[in-house]
């Protein structure tokens, strides 16, 4: 006999003895009862699996027992079975959070099928996942051999993330496991790839959409006069991160573009989202705003003049647009923009860049609460989505969507779970930075890095004659020889950027027009 346990609730139960008989068969074990009442004390003694609940019998209705039952056993699945087919009765029985809703004659298979699908339904979907992953691994481990271009890299990375979020929620944990490894291997790839390819993108080789040229290509376009624009910058944003906060935009706007786009090295916030808003590399942007760019040895912000460094490339773009730029960097500025949202509705532009994500892995290095709740990437990404539905950014949004805003959202770089030092040595004036360096006599293991001996080649800005750029490679992070056993335990499987990954090179960029 099953172990799935069924009560079935009908005025009239001997006419469904064909269908409990089929149930039976298929060793279902079938208990049942002909009014609410009898149904609701059967509950208190005993736990099933499922219940099977006519709507309308005499005495307690079906509604009426079904409310009973869920006083009693919250969670236990209700499907509720009727002749009437009235809205009214469809809207409650759904509101009292029964799991399906079958319209009399039913038959055999139908209540079958409702079976497996809320009791079989995890099973299933893991056993179909699984199978589907294990033919996708072959073509994804022969596409890792032939990747050449930008373009694939861009969908390969696409194709993993996919796999990674139907995968983390089936029981078998050895496919996660594998595709872990794959990802492991394409990264290692990857850097194979960007070592190669990365100078020639600034030579006018095929190159992609790069954080100093996205303003220009990509977000240019959406903006014009009388029609008003909002550009979001999520603070070192993944591009599953964005996947797993996604469904909470969908009731408010209506995705027109998704394409990834590539951060420059380092992937760091001074160097990636000042590209951003100068339309400049580095290098560019400390020879012509020398009062704006800081190096990495300097005193100060590196990100305090963004809006000039925007206002400038606004001119140079010559568009002559109203606009207003914000920075969030804590949850009291947020409130206090999304309480005045309303006044950015003149605005042709307005721009928002919000460092949560940012503050969230960085917090993670220093915070024993957040490194737990922040354990893995599954739980980096449900740490990221339970902080935007709750967030008020999400609040801005919904307010930009009555406004009629189009909404451009992106990122400047993402981040990466650092699980294995490099050993690394510089005087003391070398960057801090864990996934990049830069300094004067840098002794590193050269497999562990992609080096730029010189800047220019790259176009980075030197802060002597003598200075180099090293940047970590897949999920290396650099430690100094001097106490590396407590350096290495205190940052490892944390996240970190600035390094050569698809995480953190591929990001998200997002059009979407409100519903």
């Amino acid at each position: 006999m099953s172990n799935i346990q069924i009560l079935w609730v009908d005025d009239e139960i001997d006419l469904l003895k064909p269908h409990i008989l089929f149930l039976e068969k298929k060793n279902y074990s079938v208990t049942t009862c002909d009014n609410g009442a009898e149904a609701v004390d059967m509950i208190d003694e005993q736990n099933f699996d499922i219940i099977f609940l006519d709507e309308n019998m005499p005495g307690l209705t079906g509604l009426e027992t079904l409310n009973e039952i869920k006083n009693k056993r919250e969670n236990v699945p209700v499907v509720m079975i009727t002749k009437s087919e009235e809205e009214y009765i469809m809207e409650e029985a759904i509101g009292s959070k029964i799991v399906d809703y079958l319209i009399k004659p039913v038959n055999p298979n139908q209540i079958l099928l409702s079976l497996k699908k809320n009791l079989d339904h995890s099973r299933l979907i893991s056993q179909k996942t699984t199978s589907s992953y294990q033919q996708e691994f072959r073509k994804i481990a022969m596409d890792l051999s032939m990747i050449n271009s930008f373009e694939e890299w861009s969908e390969l990375y696409q194709k993993l993330i996919y796999w990674e979020m139907e995968l983390e929620g089936i029981e078998d944990s050895g496919m996660f496991e594998i595709l872990e490894s794959q990802k492991t291997e394409a990264n290692n790839q990857f850097c194979k790839f960007i070592d190669k390819n990365y100078p020639d993108w600034f030579d006018g080789y095929d190159a992609p959409t790069m954080s100093h040229t996205l303003f220009k290509d990509k977000v240019q376009p959406h903006i014009k006069k009388g029609t008003p624009t909002l550009f979001v910058v999520i603070d070192n944003m993944r591009y599953d991160q964005w996947k797993a906060f996604e469904p909470h935009l969908a009731a408010h706007y209506k995705k027109v573009q998704e394409e990834p786009y590539y951060s420059i090295l380092p992937t760091a916030t001074q160097y990636a989202r000042n590209a951003i808003f100068s339309g400049l590399m580095p290098e560019d942007m400390k020879k012509k705003h020398p009062n704006l760019w800081l190096d990495d040895t300097d005193e100060g912000g590196k990100n305090m003049h963004e809006a000039a460094f925007l206002e400038a490339q606004l001119k140079r773009l010559s568009l002559d647009v109203k606009w207003e730029y914000h920075k969030i960097t804590n949850l009291k500025n947020g409130k206090k923009l999304a309480d005045n949202f309303k006044s950015q509705k003149d605005n042709d532009l307005t721009v928002v860049v919000y460092n949560f994500v940012d503050m969230l892995s960085h917090s993670k290095t220093e915070m024993e609460v957040i490194k737990e709740l922040a354990s893995n990437d599954k739980a980096y990404r449900s740490l990221t989505e339970s902080w935007f539905k709750n967030s008020p950014l999400l609040s801005m949004i919904q307010q930009a969507q009555e406004l009629g805003m189009k909404l451009v959202l992106t990122t400047d770089h993402g981040t990466i779970n650092v699980k294995n030092p490099s050993k690394v040595i510089g005087d003391k004036n070398t960057s801090l930075n864990l996934r990049y360096k830069t300094g004067r006599s840098l002794t590193y293991e050269d497999k562990d890095v992609l080096a730029a001996p010189d800047p220019r080649t790259i176009h980075l800005p030197s802060i002597n004659m003598s200075s180099s750029y090293i940047f970590a490679k897949s999920d290396l992070f650099f430690a100094y020889p001097n106490n590396f056993n407590h350096y290495v335990s205190y940052y490892r499987n944390t996240y970190q950027h600035g390094g050569v990954s698809l995480e953190e090179m591929v990001i998200p960029f997002v059009v979407m027009e409100p519903k």
